[in-house]
């Protein structure tokens, strides 16, 4: 799968996720039956053109209530999705993860694969989601943490209703503020580091990440093609290494390494993921 088709892809499945374009000119939020069905991706409940409910969001929604019921529905859509696509929800089907994809396109003097402490920075996703979906919306009822003072994709669709309801713009405040400079933060840093949110931050990504040795969909490696010749390494934006470690967490699915490798000894498959 070259870039060109990946990202039509990715668009593609924006689009499906966001089909009530009416929305973006109305600023009127979609309410119909199909939102009561979660996308796989990160995509706000409140973004205008939104035709499915965020899963991160349904769970906190959930969670805070003030009668705590057991989130069976949406974890059980989270643990099927993650048991049959593994991560490559985050590489070809998040709609945040392409946004970050094309502000990673935008050229810029330096590019940064990796940092000192990388690795460490890494493990933050995972105490969010325990932290900010799980635990803390459940202490504090009706706060969803998450989605009220960190979610770059919600601040974005804060924005985007904002530009045709005045009344919801002339009522944004401090909170507000906070939020609108994190996502700065982000879009600047995405054009410098390929998907920062994904790397560091996104829940959802953090409860996906394990499904990856499990799940149907798994990056196949044919050890008797394989040269080591490092191609994939050099290639992976998430910086694994997908011919020694195709079933690695970070990895997102983005076929860029299948394309890179000069012996075809890569491939996505729903069969094993090493071919013997």
């Amino acid at each position: 799968m070259d870039d060109k088709r990946r990202m039509v892809i990715q668009g593609i499945a924006a689009l499906i996720q966001n089909a009530n374009f009416r929305g973006f000119f109305t600023g009127e939020i979609y309410g119909g039956a199909v939102k009561n069905v979660c996308v796989p991706g990160l995509n706000c409940y409140s973004c205008p053109g939104a035709v499915g409910a965020c899963p991160i969001g349904s769970l906190q929604s959930i969670i805070s209530g003030y009668r705590f019921k057991f989130p069976y529905y949406v974890l059980g859509l989270l643990i099927f999705f993650g048991a049959v696509f593994g991560r490559l929800i985050c590489g070809l089907i998040c709609p945040f993860g392409f946004f970050q994809d094309l502000l990673h396109k935008i050229p810029f003097p330096v590019k940064i694969r990796t940092f000192r402490g990388d690795g460490l920075l890494r493990k933050l996703k995972y105490a969010i989601l325990i932290t900010m979906v799980f635990i803390l919306p459940a202490l504090f009822k009706m706060t969803p943490v998450f989605c009220k003072y960190l979610c770059p994709s919600g601040t974005l669709s804060g924005i985007l209703l904002s530009f045709t309801n005045t009344e919801l713009f002339a009522v944004l405040g401090k909170l507000f503020t906070w939020k609108f400079g994190l996502l700065i933060f982000i879009i600047i840093l995405s054009v410098m580091i390929s998907r920062p949110f994904c790397k560091y931050l996104c829940p959802l990504g953090a409860f996906y990440a394990p499904f990856n040795r499990i799940s149907v969909v798994q990056l196949a490696v044919d050890k008797d093609k394989c040269t080591h010749c490092q191609a994939c390494r050099k290639v992976c934006d998430m910086c694994v290494n997908p011919a020694e470690h195709p079933a690695d967490a970070e990895c997102i699915r983005c076929g860029k390494c299948v394309d890179s490798c000069p012996a075809d000894a890569l491939r996505l498959s729903v069969k094993r993921k090493t071919i013997t």
